[in-house]
């Protein structure tokens, strides 16, 4: 039996066999979780309905995490199908590819920095504010993808980094919000990975690059890897962690000089 057996959890940003959300979702249902799956688009509802014929989910639904119907009837549709809910994993990024290129500044726009803060901060309160209903009492879990540019300028990165570090401070201020329901809420600062999001970054190569020869171990991280810790925060093993941002990159956020 693993450790999330019983356990009911909706699992938002698979795009691909490379997500991260596919590695949590590999780990979720190896430890007995029930799973439900979201797509954003029709274009990759056959990516999502392949992971849910691997892992067992019989709810897929589609989801615009900017679109706040279908926020309401996501968590309408997971009510009346499981009458309650035990975690929420957010595993969703997106700044226009523009604004992922040359310096912070040159490419910025007002509108381009509210979409990027949208997708990728905002949508996870979102989530957890329609979910709450559901999850209150039940020792629930809420987990959400971030990257060291939320907290060090990265090339590239720019706004992304901006919208990550405020998904960081929307870890601690939903963590509090929630904690007296029971329900935790963490983040998970993963190293560079090769996914379909990752693409949009002029030069990603060079940051996979980088992270391999300098951090500890010398290797980058697989979505295996932050599946499984992903998993172990929405279990019951960690019940004492809260408003935290795990990270998950071989060690190499310790790195000063190398």
């Amino acid at each position: 039996m693993g450790f999330l057996q019983d356990k009911r959890i909706l699992i938002v940003g698979i795009a691909s066999n490379r997500s991260i959300a596919w590695g949590v979702a590999e780990a979720m249902h190896r430890e007995g979780a029930e799973l439900a799956l979201t797509y954003q688009t029709e274009k990759l509802k056959k990516r999502v309905d392949a992971a849910a014929e691997k892992f067992g989910a019989k709810i897929v639904l589609p989801l615009d995490v900017s679109n706040d119907e279908q926020i309401a009837e996501l968590f309408g549709t997971l009510e009346k199908e499981w009458g309650h809910l035990d975690g929420i994993v957010h595993s969703v990024g997106f700044a226009p590819r523009d604004h992922l290129d040359g310096s912070y500044l040159d490419n910025l726009t007002r509108d381009g920095f509210a979409l990027a803060h949208d997708i990728s901060a905002y949508s996870f309160a979102a989530l957890a504010k329609a979910g709450r209903p559901l999850m209150q009492g039940r020792n629930a879990a809420l987990i959400t993808m971030s990257y060291l540019g939320a907290v060090r300028t990265v090339p590239n990165y720019n706004v992304m980094g901006v919208a990550k570090a405020s998904l960081e401070a929307n870890v601690r201020y939903i963590a509090d919000s929630l904690g007296p329901e029971g329900i935790r809420v963490n983040g998970i600062s993963a190293g560079p990975i090769r996914t379909l999001a990752a693409s949009g970054i002029k030069d990603f190569k060079s940051m996979l690059d980088e992270a391999e020869q300098k951090n500890p171990m010398r290797r980058n991280v697989t979505i295996q890897e932050v599946g499984n810790t992903a998993a172990f925060l929405c279990s019951d093993l960690a019940s004492g962690i809260t408003g935290d941002i795990v990270y998950v990159d071989s060690g190499y956020h310790i790195v000063g000089m190398v």
